[in-house]
């Protein structure tokens, strides 16, 4: 089994967001589910790419939910 991880700063270059907003999501309890241990942050790319497919829309008019209720 290959399970692939990307640490927070590759997961802020691959969306082009602000280390500092993955951060906040998680304190927040939004974004992609992650792994902590030993003090560092990891996510799975499987997890990352269900967040991403949840999170597809074909309207602003669609109502947005976390991925909390699938955790």
């Amino acid at each position: 089994m290959d399970i692939q991880y990307l640490t927070q700063a590759q997961l802020a270059v691959r969306w082009q967001v602000a280390e500092s907003t993955l951060e906040r999501w998680r304190s927040e309890g939004i974004g992609p589910i992650y792994l902590k241990m030993m003090g560092r942050v990891r996510y799975r790319l499987s997890d990352i790419l269900a967040f991403g497919a949840e999170s597809l829309r074909k309207s602003t008019s669609e109502s947005y939910t976390t991925c909390n209720s699938t955790r």
